[in-house]
């Protein structure tokens, strides 16, 4: 079987010098290599391409056969690297926490550590008649996170 970590060097030194970074590196028992990668701008057909071919260059299949697939992460896929989580924030995002609870609130920022999310909540203040929106930041932590992505909206 071919080697995740081995593969994911490939990639990484392959997308050194360019625009777009590893998301995820795939290898399932029947030799299937999926490849995902992103760019903060977006990833073309010709990046993946161009990274397909290069990796049929690094590869031998006369050592071992296996099947490859290179795309881009999915707009609304969840998001598997803190580049993803950068690139997204002032954007809205849906995460469900691993206890189950689902949240969606605005990315405020990232870091090693996990993330801020500012999320508005209803909350009628005693003696009020009326509900007031009161907007809260929230910190998680990727222990505490089972996936994040963003929400795409039609308005």
């Amino acid at each position: 079987m071919i080697e995740r970590e081995k593969l994911k060097q490939i990639v990484k030194e392959k997308l050194a010098a360019s625009a777009n970074y590893l998301v995820d590196v795939e290898v399932r028992p029947s030799n299937l290599i999926v490849v995902e990668i992103d760019n903060d701008k977006g990833v073309s057909v010709e990046d993946c391409a161009e990274l397909s071919r290069y990796l049929e260059s690094q590869l031998d299949r006369e050592v071992e056969d296996y099947e490859l697939e290179v795309g881009s992460a999915g707009i609304t896929a969840p998001f598997k690297a803190l580049r993803q989580y950068l690139k997204n924030i002032g954007n809205e995002i849906e995460w469900m926490l691993k206890d189950g609870v689902k949240q969606t609130g605005i990315l405020q920022s990232a870091d090693e550590k996990g993330i801020v999310v500012s999320v508005s909540r209803q909350v009628k203040p005693e003696g009020a008649k009326r509900k007031t929106t009161v907007r809260e930041e929230l910190f998680y932590t990727f222990d505490e996170i089972k996936y994040a992505k963003y929400i795409l909206r039609f308005k």
